[in-house]
């Protein structure tokens, strides 16, 4: 079977809050056999959402993602022959869905996990049917884009999606989830914060983008608490929404979260 995106992850301040703001915005399921005292996981049928609780010297942030395969041992086989400067960390038992971390040649981290793992637990053994507002695709912005897109394409067999020309991302897919490699350049944030390449966004796939905002506005209308803050607010606020805009074009409408982890809705 072709590899499979199988979880995304979050660093969060709020990790509770924002585990009932993905369930309350986008309809997120929880396990029913989830830990309190543990991270938060929700899913929308397809992919896993992990919401960590920050620890001391990591930041908040859109963290990493994950990739499930048949056999990592012909994986690290591939990178031994092809990718030798790529290492691996074992993780321990206790991550349902995520046996070893690893890094790619731009040095994003994901995690690898093999299908036939008995760790599995939470909603990496509940899922079923996909939601109907479920996650399309989710951005990296790296430095060598071209390179990096050679790589997920030759060890993990993504396909890569048609573009319109003059586009500079790469859009691969494992057949569900779309990984939009965007290239990134310092001059690219002139007049707002400026960050490093990293993990960018969560882009979701919604019925219809106008009933998802009414239905926002009466969740967080609801429960204040829920209200993310407002992006695009004040001179820095505009240009980074306006490279956000030009940046992807499976991006529709554009918001964050509670912790200010960059999300976009899009109509299927």
């Amino acid at each position: 079977m072709p590899a499979k995106l199988n979880h995304l992850a979050i660093i969060s301040e709020n990790y509770a809050l924002s585990g009932k703001f993905y369930e309350a915005v986008f309809g997120m399921n929880t396990s029913q056999r989830s830990r309190a005292e543990g991270a938060v996981v929700v899913a929308d049928g397809y992919v896993g959402l992990n919401i960590n609780p920050r620890r001391p010297g990591r930041p908040a942030r859109f963290d990493h993602f994950g990739i499930e395969v048949d056999d990592v041992q012909s994986v690290f086989d591939h990178f031994q022959r092809k990718y030798p400067k790529v290492e691996w960390l074992k993780r321990p038992a206790n991550r349902p869905f995520a046996g070893i971390t690893t890094h790619d040649p731009d040095g994003n981290v994901f995690d690898l996990s093999q299908r036939s793992m008995e760790n599995r637990r939470d909603v990496y053994v509940e899922m079923g049917n996909i939601n109907e507002t479920h996650v399309g695709h989710f951005g990296v912005r790296a430095m060598n884009p071209d390179a990096l897109a050679e790589f997920y394409r030759d060890v993990f067999g993504f396909e890569a999606r048609n573009k319109a020309e003059g586009d500079r991302n790469h859009y691969l897919t494992d057949g569900h989830l779309t990984m939009v490699i965007m290239p990134w350049h310092i001059t690219d944030f002139d007049g707002t914060g400026i960050y490093s390449a990293a993990m960018d966004h969560i882009g979701f796939t919604v019925p219809s983008v106008a009933a998802f905002k009414e239905n926002f506005e009466r969740v967080t209308g609801t429960n204040p608490s829920l209200a993310p803050p407002a992006v695009g607010a004040g001179p820095e606020g505009k240009a980074r929404l306006a490279l956000s805009e030009r940046s992807c074009p499976l991006c529709q409408h554009h918001l964050a979260d509670v912790d200010g982890v960059l999300l976009s809705v899009a109509e299927q």
